[in-house]
């Protein structure tokens, strides 16, 4: 994590009401591992795939050329989850990129706001707050505190929290912890999704957010909710079974000072939908700004670094080597510069008369192609005639 990350380990004087900003400064995320040999072949060919997709197919109206925002969801960390996701086969790997691509259209992922998702979220039932042990960002789920009925909505809900999360999330740490509660409450007594949405949630996290998932804790689990997860468990994949704990002890996962009290924690938590709700949007908005901006600076390249752009201390993968004080441009950006370079007049030294009638004075002025020179306001004179040189103000 970057040095310049600022923590506050202090307790607040009242309840935690808002999200916590960064992780306790004890948490160290270890870097990630490095690539073989052949894990860097396979990535590096994947990103020249992903370099040459210019339209984005759809179904429903929503295909069209690639958007910029899609270039930036490309990073490299991204390509590589789904390398990871696939077993490390490439076809595999790029088809499933692809998917997700014209899904997050299809679906509306960058059109859900906060306005739209917010009466899903008044209660309290989906909050993110706290990190656990190795710096992921908790989000919790409390089934007993659900306030509408069974609707797009809701998942629409769930899709939403899940890409703030993603916004949060500290530089080096890819993954979140998810802590669900299934205690009953007095309004809602059967906490358990309904198998058809649960199964259409399974296959949005495992298709679209694949090797997003760092740890599930699942505590006060019903016998109805225990029968619903021995239906949908043939639906889960392998490896994100392994990351489910049921009725583990949480304060392992979580440290207590950042683990909310209704979870076994210390902290002691009051969702207040007015207080939570803007400054969780709040959080989200500027650091996701910060991302974009450093991704425009950095050259706006396909498979850039997530650790460079959530501000940790590895530069741009663009500006690792030479110089880093300008970022590598792109193909297009430098034919551009070459065609401008092309059309600019060059400078030559020129005599001119001057305008007093004194005598001549040698300047260095662009000389264009057509026999004349100009220089910004000046006004455009031919070199070959050898008039007056008037400028605008009072120039020498």
């Amino acid at each position: 994590m970057s040095a310049a990350i600022e923590t506050l380990d202090e307790k607040p004087a009242g309840p935690q009401m808002t999200p916590i900003p960064y992780p306790l400064q004890s948490v160290k995320i270890p870097p990630p591992p490095e690539l073989t040999t052949e894990q860097q072949s396979k990535y590096e060919a994947v990103l020249e795939t992903v370099k040459s997709w210019k339209e984005i197919q759809s179904t429903n109206g929503k295909g069209g050329p690639i958007t910029e925002n899609e270039i930036l969801w490309l990073t490299r960390e991204c390509l590589l989850r789904y390398l990871r996701a696939t077993k490390w086969n490439i076809v595999d790997a790029e088809k499933r990129l692809l998917t997700t691509l014209t899904w997050r259209r299809e679906y509306g992922v960058e059109e859900l706001t906060g306005d739209y998702i917010s009466p899903e979220s008044e209660t309290g039932k989906q909050i993110i707050v706290g990190w656990d042990i190795a710096g992921r960002p908790c989000h919790y789920l409390n089934p007993g505190r659900q306030n509408t009925e069974p609707s797009p909505r809701q998942v629409q809900h769930l899709v939403f929290m899940l890409e703030r999360v993603i916004d949060i999330m500290v530089p080096g740490q890819e993954t979140l912890a998810l802590l669900i509660n299934f205690k009953t409450s007095k309004t809602r007594s059967n906490t358990a999704p309904g198998l058809s949405q649960g199964r259409e949630v399974l296959n949005i996290l495992q298709t679209h957010y694949p090797e997003r998932l760092g740890r599930a804790l699942i505590i006060n689990i019903p016998w109805v909710v225990s029968g619903f997860f021995k239906l949908i468990t043939p639906f889960i994949d392998p490896l994100t079974r392994q990351k489910l704990k049921f009725n583990d002890d949480m304060r392992q996962h979580v440290p207590p000072q950042q683990l909310w009290n209704e979870f076994h924690g210390d902290m002691e938590f009051e969702y207040d939908h007015s207080v939570y709700w803007p400054a969780l949007l709040k959080l989200a908005e500027e650091r996701y700004s910060e991302r974009r901006e450093r991704w425009i600076k950095a050259g706006k390249h396909h498979g850039e670094s997530e650790i460079y752009l959530r501000g940790g201390d590895n530069p741009s993968l663009f500006q690792s080597s030479g110089d880093k004080s300008e970022p590598a441009p792109e193909k297009e950006t430098l034919a551009a510069e070459s065609e401008e370079k092309a059309a600019a007049p060059e400078e030559k030294d020129v005599t001119v008369p001057v305008q007093d009638g004194s005598g001549t004075e040698q300047i260095k002025a662009p000389i264009q192609t057509n026999g004349t020179q100009s220089n910004g306001n000046m006004d455009i004179i031919p070199v070959t005639t050898g008039p007056v040189l008037t400028t605008e103000g009072d120039r020498t």
